[in-house]
């Protein structure tokens, strides 16, 4: 699903690779991510892999992300990085960046729901109270 910040992150990258001719992806390491039969080093797991596009290589950005076949060294792996996985995509010649929060995964809300709403609360050991934070802000809807 296509949503309008991954729309934004595919319009900018198109803008900087048509003024600059390269653009540069940082993307975060998910499950999700497919980098050919290479994956991520334990490094990159935690830091983020940056991939560099350039108009003659043979990619596709669509409506799920972006799909390309990469060398690194001299092998080439296919790739496919969904949109909601890029954090920064940027140009070092233009001095130009775009940046984006990653987004959170379902299970990564559950657990932060599950942490901050309920807290139990004793003042002797046959009295406990539950007591609940409803006061979570509400996600944004694009």
């Amino acid at each position: 699903m296509e949503t309008g910040l991954n729309r934004l992150k595919k319009h900018v990258f198109t803008e900087i690779m048509d003024i600059a001719g390269r653009v540069f992806v940082l993307v975060r390491y998910s499950p999700a991510v497919v980098i050919g039969n290479r994956g991520f080093t334990d490094d990159e797991k935690v830091n983020g892999i940056i991939l560099v596009f350039n108009p003659r290589m043979k990619f596709i950005w669509d409506e799920e992300g972006l799909s390309a076949t990469l060398v690194f060294g001299s092998s080439p792996q296919k790739c496919f990085v969904p949109a909601g996985e890029i954090i920064a995509i940027y140009s070092p010649e233009l001095g130009a960046q775009f940046m984006a929060s990653p987004e959170s995964s379902d299970d990564e809300e559950e657990d932060e729901k599950a942490g901050e709403t309920s807290e139990v609360v004793s003042s002797d050991e046959e009295h406990k109270v539950i007591k609940v934070d409803f006061s979570k802000k509400a996600k944004k809807q694009s």
